[in-house]
């Protein structure tokens, strides 16, 4: 029977897209708390925020892979449960040294990397969640909820941050995410995703390996691999400096840095709003290219603040960078789940999340050596000429001539 677009999504789907939203806004209240302590409480400048953004990625770069074995062997709601404990206990932790006037940059850099173990489990098992919960002929719509969903934690997570930091401290801001991560894994407990049929035999290792084959030698999911890869080195090659840059070159305050990320949510919003009507106009092909287009562009009004210093141009920016990349997510994540086999769809995932994440402690350890050798502004033109390479890498593949979802997943032969 086909369902109709008007017909709700199941429950069991709502229940993880709320903590979805919950442990995004936790992340987005982080994301701007912690580099902001550690600019205003322990003076550091660019290449300590840069290598904070290191320790905060690194892990997804090592371990998305082996969390993907885990949830094709088993079930995603056990690594989601732990996930976001590990991640309300790293955020309490820093309060903790915060209220204790004990904080130093080390701590930052080690509970960073410890907290992003926990957001590597998240970032894995919601995608792989997802085609266990709702029919395929559901997927695109369960992805712009959960896109929706995020989109929203973009725009308010960075200013309520911003606002928190600048009236209260810190601290304060982090008990807010702190108190998201404990709300999302509440949402979860009683939540019942079912289990994978696991392909009978073999070693770990050659699992992997064959997840990595198949990927590599997909000709849609090849694409999306390397366009996903250089879109977020430069995406993390301008946040690993941004907030340096804005403040002390474009005279920006924790509020309007905190404003323009969540310019970047609402242009997430914006996008993910008009995915329907887009998607009756255009084929799905043609949707993936909004988002390296949007990023190109966006990374481009940055460069002009490099002459002509201007907090709107930021603000643009941001809003750029969220309003083409989100139709790129919800496009291309859909395509991905209706193209990958089920019992290879964790694997499958966490290749794209290190493509996604994986990069970005790339990104940001380049920041961390052209800021320090180079200055600052070098990170934002360098930027430009990244986004112009994932943009020729998606118009040169075979992502553009898609016209909608395959009825069937790509056989994934041995």
């Amino acid at each position: 029977m086909t369902v109709s677009r008007r017909d709700p999504l199941p429950r069991r789907f709502l229940r993880i897209a709320w903590s979805s939203v919950a442990t995004q806004m936790a992340e987005q209240v982080a994301l701007v708390a912690v580099p902001l302590a550690a600019v205003l409480s322990l003076g550091a400048g660019a290449t300590e925020t840069a290598l904070l953004h290191v320790a905060q990625t690194l892990p997804f770069l090592v371990l998305a892979l082996p969390f993907g074995l885990v949830i094709d062997r088993s079930s995603p709601q056990r690594v989601l449960i732990a996930s976001e404990v590990l991640r309300a206990a790293t955020l309490g932790a820093i309060v903790v040294l915060i209220t204790l006037d004990s904080l130093s940059m080390g701590a930052l850099l080690g509970l960073g990397c410890l907290g992003a173990i926990g957001t590597v489990g998240v970032s894995v098992s919601v995608p792989s969640a997802v085609p266990r919960l709702v029919t395929s002929d559901r997927l695109i719509d369960a992805n712009r909820w959960l896109e929706l969903g995020r989109s929203a934690a973009f725009i308010c997570g960075p200013v309520i941050a911003g606002a928190i930091v600048s009236a209260a401290g810190a601290g304060t801001a982090l008990v807010v995410a702190t108190i998201a991560c404990v709300a999302a894994a509440a949402l979860l407990v009683r939540l019942d995703i079912p289990r994978s049929v696991p392909s009978a035999g073999g070693s770990a290792w050659r699992a992997a390996a064959h997840g990595v084959r198949y990927v590599l030698g997909h000709h849609l999911l090849r694409p999306m691999i390397v366009t996903s890869t250089i879109f977020n080195v430069g995406w993390f090659l301008i946040q690993s400096v941004f907030v340096v840059y804005a403040v002390d070159r474009l005279g920006m305050t924790a509020t309007t840095v905190g404003i323009a990320m969540g310019a970047y949510g609402a242009g997430m919003v914006i996008g993910a709003l008009l995915v329907p009507p887009l998607s009756r106009r255009f084929r799905l092909g043609a949707m993936t290219v909004l988002g390296p287009g949007g990023g190109f562009v966006a990374a481009v009004l940055m460069g002009i603040t490099l002459w002509t210093p201007a907090p709107a141009l930021a603000f643009a920016s941001f809003f750029l960078f969220g309003f083409g990349p989100v139709i790129w997510t919800i496009s291309t994540t859909s395509l991905r789940q209706a193209v990958t086999p089920a019992p290879m769809i964790g694997r499958v995932s966490s290749l794209v999340v290190v493509s996604t994440y994986g990069a970005r402690p790339l990104g940001a350890g380049m920041g961390v050596a052209i800021s320090a050798g180079f200055g600052m502004e070098w990170c934002i033109a360098v930027a430009v000429v990244v986004f112009a390479a994932q943009l020729v890498t998606v118009l040169s593949s075979a992502l553009p001539a898609v016209r909608e979802l395959p009825a069937t997943p790509t056989p994934a032969s041995r």
